[in-house]
């Protein structure tokens, strides 16, 4: 890629066109190459010298169907040079229009690529500031870039100016060519990707490596130590995610672990009340008429504050398991304005009944009570929707991670889940994406019994997605990938 680097960084109007084909030629066939020579097919080079006229230079990638001139339609990746700094690199729309890559534009994971590949870029080399842009949506080219992102790449006033509105992902070259180098190779490997294409064998680690980059930022990993310093800072925190990215193993390790067992798991369900946990009158045996009396009786909510009230020098852990299964709102009623992490004085909720000591009919939430919560996002029977609810807890999400599942799954357990992982990402939208399942469907070491442990566990999964109509935009995928895993022996 020595050639395009060059023409990228040093983009003078001398021989424009003539650069730019030696530039491509190099990128394809054995030796200086990058991709293998039958990859040259599934583009052409369009790069016309530098006019003087009002026309805005530059150099494309383009489909191989489109015309020789005039305007041009699908993906492309695009070069805009400048006269004083290096090109933009770009993944453009053609202004004719998505044919022939409709396909290719339409689907959820190609902006979704895009997307990431511009967060990693940014995460990596942006040092505070962005150094690269992606649309939400590639095919809504009635949309231009916002005004804030072209004012901060005001270099490029002109590309933005006349192709703003088709230029749905960028990056913005600094002098340091490694950054380039990186950027190009994930978006000419994504290109060469859609076409249908592969690396040549001396770069596909490479091209691994650098997808995995990108990868990691369509789903994080998230460590306890993140979790437990937004304990400590929000006190509040939801762990959301698919069901098997290991949310209530984190929780209770971080209750073990870092609370050192100072702290109590509870589980919601449809039927948890305000008086489960708040409290509320409840019956207790008496020898005076009928053989009981009501008596105000704490809920899980007061217990874990007065535990935590005892010692306020050491923190207390409350773990909500399955917190959206219990409607929020009703459960913890006015109680509500007490999660309020920033408050410097401690707010207090007048009680209809005495509670008896600590709080009598006053309750307040000490400063040292901490509470986290796990939240399933498959389960959308009932869910958390209230805003001044998520207003108070810290959100994380939870995704499953290859990483987890190359440690201890056997190989054929690391092949279902890497399909499975390419099918929901290129496939899914992003309400079903938060459905993929997680990684302890994928751990069992031995390959007898994996491909059982697939039918039995994953399987009824996957089926349930269909019936609930969860996965209905790309049902027929699954289908096809449940019949796959059923084939196993």
């Amino acid at each position: 890629m020595k050639k395009l680097l060059h023409v990228i960084h040093n983009p003078e109007k001398d021989r424009w066109q003539n650069r730019n084909q030696e530039a491509f030629e190099e990128l394809f066939g054995a030796g200086s190459g990058r991709y293998p020579e039958r990859a040259k097919s599934a583009f052409t080079l369009r790069a016309p010298e530098f006019s003087g006229g009002s026309g805005v230079p530059f150099a494309a990638y383009i489909h191989p169907n489109n015309p020789d001139t005039g305007a041009y339609g699908g993906m492309s990746f695009v070069l805009f040079p400048i006269p004083d700094g290096p090109a933009l690199l770009a993944m453009v729309v053609g202004t004719q229009g998505l044919s022939p890559d409709e396909e290719v534009l339409g689907r959820p994971g190609h902006s979704r690529k895009v997307k990431a590949i511009c967060a990693w870029l940014n995460k990596k080399y942006g040092q505070g500031k962005m150094v690269a842009w992606a649309k939400e949506d590639p095919v809504r080219t009635d949309l231009d870039i916002p005004n804030h992102i072209k004012q901060s790449f005001h270099l490029y006033h002109d590309a933005f100016k006349r192709y703003g509105k088709v230029i749905y992902g960028f990056f913005a070259p600094q002098e340091d060519q490694k950054m380039t180098e990186e950027a190009l190779k994930a978006f000419l490997d994504l290109l060469l990707e859609e076409r249908g294409q592969g690396l040549l064998k001396g770069s596909q680690k490479d091209g691994e490596t650098i997808r995995e980059a990108y990868f990691s930022h369509l789903m994080a990993p998230v460590n306890e130590n993140e979790v437990l310093d937004l304990l400590r800072k929000k006190r509040f925190v939801i762990l959301q995610g698919p069901p098997g990215t290991g949310k209530t193993r984190m929780a209770r390790n971080i209750v073990e672990r870092f609370y050192d067992h100072h702290g109590t798991t509870v589980q919601f369900h449809p039927n948890t009340t305000y008086e489960n946990v708040i409290g509320g009158l409840a019956p207790l045996q008496s020898d005076e008429g009928l053989g009981f009396r009501f008596a105000p009786q704490k809920g899980f909510l007061m217990k874990a504050a007065e535990i935590a009230a005892q010692d306020p020098t050491r923190s207390y852990l409350l773990h909500i398991d399955e917190i959206n299964r219990a409607d929020l709102s009703k459960v913890l009623g006015e109680a509500l304005y007490l999660l309020e992490a920033q408050e410097v004085r401690s707010r207090q909720l007048e009680l209809p009944y005495d509670f008896g000591s600590p709080f009598g009919n006053r309750l307040t939430l000490p400063q040292n009570l901490h509470i986290i919560g796990t939240m399933n996002s498959a389960d959308r029977s009932i869910a958390i929707v209230d805003i001044a609810v998520r207003r108070r807890f810290a959100f994380v999400k939870m995704w499953p991670q290859m990483a987890v599942v190359q440690k201890y799954g056997c190989p054929l357990m690391i092949q279902a889940y890497r399909e499975l992982l390419s099918l929901f990402i290129e496939q899914a939208s992003d309400d079903a994406l938060e459905l993929l399942p997680g990684h302890s469907y994928f751990l069992e070491s031995n390959e007898e019994v994996a491909a059982k442990a697939l039918q039995v566990t994953l399987v009824p999964l996957l089926e349930e997605y269909i019936a609930q109509g969860y996965v209905a935009g790309f049902a027929d995928s699954v289908r096809a990938y449940i019949q796959w895993v059923n084939s196993l022996r």
